[in-house]
């Protein structure tokens, strides 16, 4: 499970932030700084008594208060200090930021399924998925580095940043990101390290991960 069999067998956990009402508008966020709702806040509390039995050893997040405010709750049960980076804030994306889906679709219906194709695409101006990767997952890894052998890193932050960043990390190339699903708010992906480098181990989990028990182990 933990990639003993090679490597340091450090494990990356990257969250999601708790629900926002401009989640539930279904409403582009990027890097505009929306709050929790209640129900996030929840969300997140319940995420971090799970999480906190996986003992982490250090905790980084995005600065965007959706994403500080979700690691504040882990943050409270493990005594450790968050490490609050801008580098982890969510993809910029200039004139489609507090748009709806719909209103996207309608108004820029070529570059949205430009993206969907997979083609390097500055959505509504902003940023490519490559940019964003390029400034994400250095910081991860870096922080992932300073871990001891098979210690633990929690990453909070938000569903594009993470996604780019798990591609990144596990060497696919960018048209291959979108094969990755989305993450429901406040759930999270495992990357474990292995002898031939970082392996999904779990995505868009909202339970505990457990060994794999079988021939692929």
């Amino acid at each position: 499970m933990n990639g003993s069999k090679g490597g340091r067998g450090r494990r990356i956990v990257l969250w999601r932030h708790g629900q926002t009402s401009w989640n539930l508008e279904r409403r582009f966020q990027g890097t505009t700084d929306i709050e929790l709702t209640d129900a996030g806040v929840a969300q997140a509390r319940r995420a971090a008594r799970l999480l906190a039995a996986l003992k982490p050893d250090a905790i980084i997040a995005s600065d965007l208060r959706r994403a500080s405010d979700t690691a504040a709750e882990l943050a409270a049960l493990t005594g450790h200090q968050v490490h609050h980076d801008p580098a982890l804030r969510e993809t910029y994306a200039g004139e489609w930021q507090g748009l709806t889906h719909e209103e996207i679709v309608g108004r820029y219906g070529e570059q949205y399924a430009a993206w969907k194709r997979g083609e390097p695409v500055r959505r509504g101006g902003g940023e490519l998925e490559t940019e964003v990767a390029d400034r994400a997952a250095p910081v991860v890894l870096g922080h992932a580095e300073k871990l001891s052998d098979g210690g633990t890193l929690v990453v909070v932050s938000h569903g594009g940043t993470i996604r780019t960043t798990i591609g990144r990390l596990l060497g696919l190339e960018a048209h291959h990101w979108e094969g990755l699903g989305g993450l429901t708010n406040c759930c999270w992906s495992v990357l474990g390290e292995g002898a031939r480098g970082w392996r999904l181990l779990e995505h868009n989990a909202g339970t505990l991960p457990e060994p794999v028990l079988g021939d692929d182990d």
